[in-house]
């Protein structure tokens, strides 16, 4: 009897977080501006790995009209382009584009769990590579820390 109650009680809950707005509104920001590209390969190593979350052109699946996974999905959109978001080049005033590369670098970004369920942006050690030279050309180097050898 209790096993049915917890039972009843998680579908309940599972039907009611649906209901929560947070994460459903799948529009985009119009582009309003965007960055002179070192090159069309930049771009488009960028657009795979990194668009989904740092421009105003997010492809929404399906999976994100589904709580709880669409908060995460909205905050992590949020997020990525509170950071840095190609699409407001120049009119966004916090813009961590010379930490892009840095981030792509160490493996950080594009996140793990990401990965997965966008097995485009899973990039090769070359277009790694590629990726990181054009985000240094494009957007400068991450300024070097008090302390580190140059």
């Amino acid at each position: 009897m209790k096993a049915k109650t917890i039972a009843i009680a998680v579908v309940a809950i599972a039907v009611g977080i649906q209901f929560v707005p947070y994460g459903k509104d799948h529009t985009n920001p119009p582009v309003m501006s965007e960055p002179q590209w070192d090159s069309p390969r930049t771009q488009e190593l960028f657009n795979r790995a990194c668009a989904a979350c740092h421009s105003n052109e997010t492809k929404y699946p399906w999976y994100s009209n589904v709580a709880p996974v669409s908060w995460l999905l909205a905050r992590d959109v949020d997020e990525g382009r509170e950071h840095f978001n190609v699409s407001m080049w120049g009119i966004q005033k916090k813009n961590e584009a010379k930490d892009a590369a840095k981030e792509v670098r160490e493996g950080s970004m594009p996140p793990w769990f990401f990965l997965p369920t966008h097995p485009e942006a899973r990039l090769s050690s070359t277009e790694k590579q590629e990726l990181i030279s054009g985000l240094e050309k494009t957007f400068g180097k991450e300024e070097e820390e008090e302390g580190e050898e140059k």
